[in-house]
């Protein structure tokens, strides 16, 4: 199979995903966006919209940190691309882990034993999923955010960078939780949480 990448959004999450994808020696071929930009870190190849773009083989990466938009372009292109994956080399993944398409597994990253990841997640650089935690589709856990065991995390819901979610806690889709925050009872609205506890804003 290919080990060629096109990476769709070219700004500060796909910079994290060209990484990864150097560092596990694949080939990135180039990147699908509106427009064509003026910084070009990896200086890749400009291929014009992900709509206008005829896909081959390569695995397609869809680089861009805001849940809504990530899910709308992965379900706008199912069945006309292969979605690949981006796992770093020092992230940890556990036994009998069972992942979807199109996962990114930041550095130092951890998923322990018998997690579920959906599609399109997001498991930033340093952040930990406990054991038998079960995440939604489209869910982004930034960095050193931590996951105690047996959490569910809904579909399309942001976990903020050091946030802290206690053993057993459902949560539920469209969420945000803001940096920091520690939630400690189960969330069944959708909205943004804050504070320690967290609390809907």
């Amino acid at each position: 199979m290919t080990n060629d990448f096109i990476i769709i959004g070219y700004s500060g999450h796909s910079y994290v995903i060209c990484d990864i994808c150097h560092k596990n020696g694949a080939n990135v071929l180039g990147y699908c966006d509106n427009v064509e930009k003026e910084f070009n870190p990896f200086e890749l190849k400009y291929l014009g919209s992900e709509m206008d773009f005829q896909f081959k083989d390569e695995f397609v990466f869809i680089a861009i940190g805001d849940n809504i938009i990530r899910r709308n372009i992965y379900n706008s292109l199912l069945g006309k691309v292969i979605y690949g994956s981006a796992i770093h080399p020092n992230a940890v993944v556990g036994y009998d882990v069972q992942c979807g398409e199109m996962i990114m597994l930041g550095a130092n990253a951890v998923l322990n034993p018998l997690c579920k990841i959906g599609n399109g997640v997001i498991v930033n650089t340093g952040a930990i999923v406990e054991h038998e935690c079960l995440i939604g589709n489209f869910v982004h856990i930034a960095p050193n955010a931590i996951l105690a065991g047996g959490v569910k995390i809904g579909e399309n819901t942001f976990i903020g960078a050091g946030a802290v979610v206690k053993q057993g806690i459902n949560v539920c889709s469209d969420v945000m939780i803001g940096a920091g925050a520690v939630v400690l009872n189960d969330i069944t609205d959708s909205g943004i949480y804050v504070g320690t506890p967290a609390r809907k804003k």
